[in-house]
């Protein structure tokens, strides 16, 4: 089929705008973004979360997915910091994200000083996206440029969190959960790598103890000595909601890549870890990751950022607030 020359110049020009459009969309986001407007708004953030690190430990899987956690609800755009008001029930009051959910004291410390020193320039989004990084950094990761220029949103509903991945999806579940964000099957095995630091409530996998299926009561994909080890930990006629165990069974505040050698000896805490090994691609990324410490922080690195631009809000849409856990009046 021959085409004119006239309409390839027009295909041309179309596949040149949409070039042009999809660059303006990613440069919106910029790397130092706050160096002539706050010129130390990075280090105030990490000096943040160091000093909520060193006060607890926990806190640093909490920041990572807290900032998951924005991400694949409205976008990055803060709206899980925002509380409850009389008439509305926040993101962070969701099942999904109460109890679970660490390190706003962090954010709010953060803020305080910004606001201090930059008075609303930095937006509780970027500050989010920094102290994530900072978290992975600081227990053991790499550090990584976080483009930067997010800005807040102004609702925040507890029904939305309803896009968040619940630890039983099984592994096309995740895939095409994460799709819906414009991840990769390969960023979602390489995201999952930040169970390697935390802790989970039990309620998040009893019933893979207790209540597996119609055939088993357990699961019978987790490790035999793993599973009674969990069921010490996890009674099944304790009613206590506040008992946790660790996520990573070897370093649980070290990021590395025991999460990926947990699963391949069958000791992946959720249905959502240990189902990694049951498609043949994943299971080889697993493997590839567990043999591949640095290779690991890298992809992770990567993955964090590209997580970062998903449904941003920038130039003049949302605002910045002044206190991250209410919108500005």
């Amino acid at each position: 089929m021959m085409i004119s020359s006239k309409k390839l110049t027009q295909l041309s020009v179309v596949c040149w705008v949409a070039v042009l459009f999809f660059q303006s969309v990613q440069s919106q986001l910029q790397v130092g973004f706050y160096r002539n407007s706050c010129r130390r708004a990075e280090l105030i953030v990490r000096n943040a979360v160091r000093d909520g690190i060193n006060k607890d430990r926990g806190v640093a899987a909490g920041l990572v997915r807290m900032h998951f956690h924005d991400c694949f609800v409205r976008g990055c755009e803060g709206s899980v910091l925002l509380d409850s008001t009389s008439s509305n029930t926040a993101e962070k009051e969701s099942p999904a994200n109460n109890n679970s959910l660490r390190g706003y004291e962090v954010v709010d410390d953060a803020k305080a000083k910004l606001e201090a020193e930059c008075r609303g320039v930095v937006s509780c989004a970027d500050i989010l996206a920094f102290a994530a990084r900072d978290s992975f950094d600081l227990t053991g990761g790499i550090s990584y440029d976080v483009p930067a220029g997010r800005r807040d949103g102004t609702v925040s509903l507890a029904a939305e969190t309803s896009d968040l991945p619940p630890p039983t999806f099984n592994v096309d579940q995740l895939t095409q959960n994460f799709a819906k964000k414009g991840l990769s099957q390969e960023e979602m095995v390489t995201l999952s790598g930040g169970h390697t630091i935390g802790r989970s409530h039990c309620t998040s996998f009893s019933n893979r103890l207790y209540s597996f299926n119609g055939t088993n009561s357990q699961d019978p994909s987790l490790d035999a000595t793993y599973a009674a080890s969990l069921k010490q930990k996890c009674p099944q006629a304790s009613t206590d909601p506040n008992l946790v165990v660790p996520m990573d069974t070897i370093t649980p505040t070290i990021s590395d890549v025991n999460y990926y050698r947990d699963i391949l000896a069958n000791r992946g805490l959720f249905t959502s870890d240990q189902t990694l090994l049951s498609n043949t691609a994943t299971a080889s990324q697993v493997n590839s990751n567990s043999r591949s410490p640095l290779g690991w922080k890298r992809k992770f690195a990567a993955a964090m950022v590209k997580m970062g631009r998903v449904e941003v809000l920038t130039g003049n849409a949302g605002e910045i607030r002044a206190n991250c856990r209410v919108i500005n009046s």
